[in-house]
């Protein structure tokens, strides 16, 4: 495996170094640099942030303390648009995750075929636990800090773990009072200010569309009766398995950080079951609380992977690194034909690895692997449309941007497949590789992009 030549100087930083190697990996074993051995030199610059912003960040707590925390913006990547990612509010924020988030954007940005650069920020600020009027202060903050760096045409950020729409709104307040500015320069806003329909739900749908593809294009048919592993609670698993029962599919789990909740034999998750973890979710509680009468049950301390029984089709919508080696290995007995991240970085670099092989192995039947930065591009996709029609002072109905989505998911697939048979050696009879395919077609809008600008050059 490629690593990335890191400095002495310079701290270790396994997440960004591990999205950093997923790439390269991919990169190496295409025919990509020996057609175009210039690109070596985009690589080496495209994986250095533009910009990285760290502030501090003091607010007050409901006994009136004084309390700080560590706020950043990593501004990967504006070749393409201006910086796009989300806000992330979890006590594991660091630098290196928010350079492997920052990284993955930048292609994930590009194969949605929207003008968007990468970048991602966040706070290791906890909101569990925290009161609403705390999170008001935290949020308020957070945001003095942040505008200074922050524009519609400059970087317009988003939500993500631990930021919805209350925080959303929180940020965009506290930004139209402090710049005296009314303009698109959050995404994932209320309805009645300039956000967009089907926001909240275009991660999960637009990984469901995703996987349609891969389904029709394996000749697996569609999504009825497809049984299905989903992992995590929150928006993106929740709208996948709404859309997934929508479509005629069996949904046999979802997660949490404390446990996660399989169905029982000849049972399933319905929208019911999804509505009231939702609203579960809402008040920040754990599945421990779902009253479920026992058609589901609950283990604790555990990932539904190995314990879902048969699966046709997998989709981690959890957090990075969710689906380990040996999990890899024991979905792929249970069946599975299909997986695909609607989180970042869902699977290690050995569980894509252990895909990877089997299906150069098994040909058509083979467990076919979809990386997040294609799979789970939805989201900033609708984010982008939510952009555009705050550029034109529109709001575009539900049907409209939803087959914009649609169309988005469509060509994403077909760009990463159609890229992965022109420059990566693939038999007749078997599955491009969706993952080399999707990283190679994102890296190459970038590069030309930054070559075109003059952000890279060669003799």
């Amino acid at each position: 495996m490629t690593i990335q030549h890191r400095p002495a100087n310079l701290p270790h930083e396994p997440e960004f170094e591990q999205a950093y190697n997923e790439l390269v990996s991919t990169l190496e074993n295409s025919t990509l640099f020996q057609k175009h051995p210039e690109y070596r030199t985009a690589l080496k610059v495209v994986s250095i942030p533009e910009r990285v912003i760290q502030f501090r960040v003091v607010w007050e707590d409901d006994k009136g303390e004084l309390q700080v925390n560590r706020g950043y913006r990593v501004q990967f990547n504006s070749a393409l648009g201006p910086y796009k990612g989300g806000l992330r509010l979890h006590p594991t924020v660091n630098l290196s995750i928010l350079k492997f988030l920052g990284f993955e954007q930048i292609f994930k940005n590009a194969l949605t075929g929207l003008m968007m650069g990468g970048g991602k920020g966040g706070a290791d600020f906890d909101p569990k636990g925290k009161s609403d009027s705390e999170i008001r202060r935290f949020c308020v903050a957070f945001m003095r800090e942040l505008s200074r760096y922050i524009g519609a045409n400059t970087d317009v950020p988003a939500g993500d773990i631990g930021v919805s729409g209350r925080e959303i709104g929180y940020m965009f307040g506290t930004y139209r009072k402090e710049r005296n500015l009314f303009e698109g320069v959050l995404t994932g806003k209320g309805l009645t200010w300039g956000g967009s329909l089907i926001r909240p739900e275009a991660t999960g749908y637009g990984l469901v569309y995703y996987v349609g593809h891969m389904l029709q294009y394996a000749g697996a048919g569609d999504w009825k009766g497809k049984r299905v592993a989903i992992s995590g609670s929150g928006n993106v698993a929740q709208y996948a398995a709404l859309k997934c029962i929508e479509l005629g599919a069996t949904v046999l789990s979802l997660s949490d950080s404390q446990g996660c909740l399989v169905a029982e034999e000849g049972q399933s998750i319905t929208p019911e079951d999804v509505n009231s973890i939702a609203e579960i979710k809402e008040r920040r509680q754990a599945l421990t609380t779902f009253q479920h009468g026992g058609r589901l049950r609950y283990i604790n301390g555990a990932r539904p992977w190995l314990h879902v029984g048969k699966v046709d089709v997998v989709l981690p919508s959890a957090t990075q690194n969710e689906v380990s080696k040996e999990e890899a290995e024991g979905l792929i007995a249970a069946g599975a034909r299909f997986i695909a991240e609607g989180s970042n970085m869902g699977c290690t670099l050995e569980a894509i690895e252990v895909f990877e092989a089997h299906r150069k192995a098994n040909k058509k039947q083979a467990i076919w692997y979809a990386p997040g930065k294609a799979a789970n591009c939805g989201g900033v996709a609708v984010s982008g449309l939510e952009m555009g029609q705050n550029s034109q002072r529109l709001a575009w109905t539900a049907e409209e941007v939803d087959q914009r989505l649609q169309d988005i998911m469509k060509n994403a697939f077909t760009n990463g497949l159609e890229t992965a048979k022109k420059f990566v050696d693939t038999d007749a009879d078997e599955l491009p590789s969706l993952v080399a395919g999707s990283n190679i077609a994102g890296f190459i809008k970038v590069a030309e992009a930054m070559r075109d600008q003059g952000d890279w050059w060669t003799l």
